[in-house]
């Protein structure tokens, strides 16, 4: 058995999405696994280094996820020759400078969205990192969730027919921390260190759309701060100075419209957390997080106005599951799984630091379109 054991600098995992999607869900699930298989005789292993400012909390992860190394010191784990990958979930302003001392280390950079504070910065990590000659990616996990997998079957097979719209509603009710224990970080809510649910979603909006749809010609976007008062961890009152909420209209270059609904302060009244909707000639289809339904044009009923009586028709009878024809792993640890094949074997990995820019550029774009109520748009970068 040939065994390709893969260092991998984990910078950030003691915050909530580190720990539970990059750690526990992927890293550590691939070590119980026995690694990714690339054949009978072949493996690769992660050897995952946690990276962090607090020791404690440090150690108590790695007791959990059964990891071995951790370190405060980031220095001493990029001189280190087996640790090939660096991985980044700090917060967004921090994260060019942990990426910028990776590439000086030749280390391969993988980190979390955004990528950066401004397309500029974005921009210029990538143009570094490919001039270095690393390996590069960015997390777009939503790419590999159930429900959008089954969505572009459908888009493949050609059920749709000519797609003419997208409608995707996001959100949930984010307690204010003033009764209810919060179940978000109070930075989300401070523009000051970089919170805000625009800078937070069009970028996963931005490689949904594009992996899916088409490229995006122009936007038109409404944020909003609609909850301006919230207790943060310590019970604390502050002020939300960042938008909770954004009402946003895409343009594709192939005529589509996409409209993105995305807010934290929203009760759920639909399938699921996030869900698209996808209108076309023949067909359309309602993609939840892992489900899917769909109403083809044969089963299509003829609708007519009239408020006056209760509706003959029973709306979602009309609706067929999607059925889920084949085994859906955690979306993150699917990304890693790739990614890590990309390092050992050279295999083609498309969601580079080039795309998490192209991310970042969509919300800042938004954010311009908000403050200057206008459409926008949207340049390439290459």
């Amino acid at each position: 058995m040939t065994t390709h054991k893969v260092g991998i600098i984990m910078n950030g995992v003691t915050g909530r999405m580190g720990t539970n999607q990059h750690l526990l869900r992927s890293i550590k699930a691939i070590i119980d696994q026995g690694g990714i298989k690339l054949s009978d005789g072949e493996v690769i292993m992660p050897d995952p280094i946690l990276i962090g400012r607090s020791e404690s909390k440090l150690a108590a992860l790695a007791v959990r996820a059964g990891v071995n190394r951790y370190s405060t010191n980031l220095d001493a784990a990029l001189a280190d020759p087996a640790n090939q990958v660096y991985f980044d979930a700090t917060l967004t302003g921090q994260r060019p400078v942990g990426v910028r001392k990776a590439i000086a280390a030749k280390k391969h950079i993988y980190c979390e969205k955004p990528t950066a504070t401004s397309s500029a910065e974005a921009m210029a990590l990538y143009r570094e990192v490919s001039a270095a000659g690393l390996k590069n990616g960015v997390v777009q996990d939503k790419l590999w969730l159930p429900g959008l997998l089954k969505l572009k079957y459908l888009i493949d097979t050609g059920f749709f027919g000519r797609i003419l719209s997208v409608r995707g509603e996001f959100g949930y009710w984010v307690f204010t921390g003033e009764h209810e224990k919060l179940q978000r970080p109070s930075w989300n809510y401070r523009k000051e260190d970089d919170g805000g649910i625009i800078v937070d979603m069009l970028c996963h909006w931005q490689y949904v759309i594009q992996n899916l749809f088409g490229e995006i010609k122009s936007l038109s976007c409404l944020g909003a701060t609609h909850i301006p008062t919230r207790w943060d961890e310590a019970a604390k009152t502050y002020a939300c100075t960042a938008d909770d909420s954004a009402y946003a209209t895409f343009e594709l270059v192939n005529g589509v419209i996409c409209h993105f609904n995305s807010s934290w302060a929203v009760r759920v009244r639909r399938d699921d957390l996030l869900t698209l909707q996808v209108d076309g000639t023949h067909g359309s289809a309602v993609a939840g997080l892992r489900d899917c339904t769909a109403q083809h044009l044969s089963a299509t009923p003829r609708c007519v106005w009239n408020p006056d009586i209760d509706s003959p028709i029973k709306f979602f009878d009309g609706w067929t599951r999607v059925p889920s024809n084949d085994t859906y792993d955690n979306a993150f640890k699917v990304q890693w799984e790739l990614f890590l094949r990309h390092v050992v074997k050279d295999t083609p990995f498309p969601w580079n630091l080039l795309q998490g820019a192209k991310g970042v550029q969509l919300a800042e774009l938004g954010l311009k379109s908000w403050a200057e109520r206008r459409w926008v748009d949207v340049p390439s970068i290459t």
